[in-house]
């Protein structure tokens, strides 16, 4: 959306800025009164005593005929309630042009619209004032022109404050105008090299994978596997039993937490179940925030118009929406298909440049300097999210403090009904999203951040640096990274639907990026376990085990695992020579057990309405999750080959509901606080 500027105190002195020479306005068909005006710095000062009153820019609309009396009225009221200026609320609700809003403010300041595109600005003024300060507060410096400098801003209230930050060798300063999005556009022209570069590397070297020696890592696995080569060359059943024994333990740890997440989830179900529901009120908040909402994009024929569609139907102002669809600068298929919607005013595009890697976390890290939102939020491309989530959020963050950095929402699916697949990953999603993930936060574990659905304070994700853009997992890396800096995340009763991929390759190389993706962020946040004790705390420490370790053991050595149906079907079994039989039954016993669970808890995940046609496909989970060893085999492989290689997931194949229903079933609020 363009640039927007508050409604200036009436009864403020004039900053001595004169009006700046140059290129003509950005709407030609609408020239700019300023340009006749006489330069102010030339005007003579007021009398002793006496200041200069700058008119209104909502006076100046309503004067020119541009603003109705009704509007003007309407928007000050949505003012006063928001943390949105003037302008924003006028263009986002069509209560102005954009043209007519910037002849006002051009009148209003005594200056003139910038036109960027037709005279780029000087790159060395940008250095010498810095990019990043440049981004952050809307400006650019455009050329020197009569001995003077020329900065752009796209909020000229502001003005009298960045001149402070101006280097003296600027010497004069003139004021010109342009909205934000073309000034932000002129400076990745500009400076796109250096802007990639720094979102490559905004994490520290000590937490991101960007540090990950290939030729060390490929050296360890070398001599790992000659050690097992070894060992079982020596002793086959030492070294079945030795895996086996560690396949046992991680398994005895995952059982473990399953059932604790279990027992949480059905306490939590009947607290929030009384017999008489009292309603619960959301808390009052004086301004409303503005919230971000980046959405990444990648080669999206398919599904970038329904992605317009569904984000229309989120329930908040528009003035405070700051929709960002991040596309790559090769992407011309997304560009295309972005180029044949209708976008509205909160909806724009942020184009990242090319780079050492071309990541989903690298995209919002170059993004998210161009956020206007003090809430960040992550969807993806075939995200439909509920209507109310941003509100439903806004005051879940306005209830905590300032250490809850950040909300985990609940993923599902909109094509659950596809076929066997989409059934059993629509299962498996239920069971980590509704049960496991509020589990891990009720116990006090770390929570590996799941996909989209995630809402971050802007303040405390810039603090970490944003995303580690060589993660091809960054969300779990990234909610492991939170904890580590003292923040919390929390689980937030709203759902967001997705497509379930659906086939079966597809689903290999997704999981696999996955897994690969969370071997990596262990990896990372292994390589001192001493201070990861320190910053997380035993308890912490040994979640990180389970749900990291825990679940990698568990996919990488499901097949000796299997072995353990062979007693029940009456079969022998490897390690019948080697252990004693009641050792051997005890043993199986454990892994029927663990089957058993798996079923029962996901059997309780899915027992709401919506997904009662499932629960006779959960038994064939166990069919199911063999696929996931295969996609180890093909992660762990790309993290000695490809570490960073992201493998892309298509989506837009299996849309079947959107023509019947256009936005996801929204759950039942609780009535009672949690």
């Amino acid at each position: 959306m363009g640039a927007a500027f508050q409604d200036f105190a009436g009864d403020g002195p004039v900053p001595p800025v004169p009006v700046a020479t140059g290129a003509a306005g950005a709407a030609p068909e609408h020239a700019p009164e300023s340009a006749s005006l006489p330069d102010p710095e030339n005007m003579p000062d007021p009398p002793r005593g006496r200041r200069r009153i700058r008119p209104l820019l909502g006076e100046v609309l309503r004067e020119r005929g541009a603003l109705s009396e009704a509007d003007l009225a309407h928007a000050l009221d949505l003012k006063a309630r928001e943390e949105a200026r003037l302008g924003d609320i006028l263009l986002a609700n069509g209560m102005v042009s954009h043209a007519d809003l910037y002849d006002a403010l051009a009148f209003q300041y005594s200056c003139m619209i910038a036109d960027l595109g037709a005279e780029p600005p000087d790159v060395r003024l940008i250095d010498r004032l810095g990019a990043d300060f440049c981004i952050r507060n809307g400006v650019v410096p455009w050329k020197r022109a009569g001995g003077a400098t020329v900065i752009i801003c796209s909020r000229p209230d502001e003005f009298p404050r960045l001149v402070q930050n101006f280097p003296a060798e600027f010497g004069p300063v003139r004021l010109a105008i342009a909205a934000e999005e073309d000034i932000q556009n002129a400076l990745i022209a500009a400076r796109h090299r250096a802007l990639a570069v720094k979102a490559e590397t905004t994490v520290t070297a000590a937490e991101s994978c960007r540090s990950w020696n290939r030729g060390r890592i490929g050296r360890l696995a070398g001599a790992l596997i000659i050690a097992l080569i070894a060992l079982f060359v020596w002793s086959p059943l030492a070294g079945f039993a030795l895996l086996t024994a560690w396949g046992v333990a991680t398994l005895v740890l995952n059982s473990a937490l399953k059932v604790a997440a279990a027992v949480i989830h059905l306490k939590r179900r009947k607290q929030r179940e009384p017999t008489i529901l009292t309603q619960r009120r959301a808390p009052e908040i004086d301004l409303l925030p503005t919230v971000s909402i980046l959405v990444p994009l990648y080669h999206e024929r398919e599904i970038a118009g329904r992605l317009v569609q569904r984000l229309e139907q989120l329930d908040y102002p528009r003035e405070l929406l700051d929709i960002c669809l991040v596309v790559e600068q090769d992407d011309r298929t997304t560009k295309a298909t972005l180029a044949a919607a209708d976008l509205p005013r909160w909806m724009r595009q942020i184009t990242v440049p090319r780079g050492a890697v071309q990541t989903k976390p690298r995209a919002m890290n170059f993004a998210l300097d161009f956020c206007r939102g003090s809430i960040i939020e992550v969807y993806d491309a075939e995200d439909a999210p509920d209507p109310d989530q941003i509100r439903r959020v806004v005051h879940r963050f306005h209830e905590r403090g300032q250490n809850v950095a950040c909300l985990q929402g609940i993923l599902d699916f909109y094509n659950s009904r596809t076929n066997w697949l989409s059934r059993c990953f629509t299962v498996e999603y239920a069971t980590w999203f509704r049960v496991i993930l509020p589990g891990l936060e009720r116990l006090g574990f770390v929570i590996p951040l799941g996909g989209t659905t995630l809402f971050f304070r802007r303040a405390a994700l810039e603090e970490l640096g944003g995303w580690d853009a060589y993660n091809v997992t960054e969300d779990a890396d990234l909610g492991v990274r939170l904890a580590r800096h003292g923040y919390r995340t929390e689980t937030l009763d709203t759902v967001t639907e997705e497509e379930a991929n659906c086939r079966a390759w597809p689903w290999v190389k997704q999981r696999s990026r996955w897994l690969k993706g969370y071997a990596m962020t262990y990896g990372v946040h292994m390589r001192d376990p001493r201070r990861l004790v320190r910053d997380l705390g035993w308890w912490r420490f040994l979640g990180v085990q389970i749900t990291f370790l825990g679940s990698l053991s568990q996919v990488a050595l499901a097949p000796l695992l299997w072995s353990f149906w062979a007693l029940p079907l009456g079969l022998a079994h490897p390690l019948a020579g080697l252990m004693p039989l009641p050792v051997l039954l005890a043993l199986s016993a454990l892994f029927v057990l663990s089957e058993i669970i798996t079923i029962g808890v996901g059997l309780i995940a899915v027992s709401d309405a919506k997904h009662r046609h499932l629960r006779a496909w959960v038994p064939t989970l166990h069919l199911y999750f063999p696929l996931a060893t295969l996609a180890a085999a093909k992660g762990f492989w790309e993290i000695l080959t490809r570490p960073f290689y992201w493998d892309k997931t298509r989506h837009g194949l299996f849309d079947l509901n959107e023509a019947a229903s256009p936005g996801p079933k929204t759950d039942p609020e609780p009535a009672i606080p949690r």
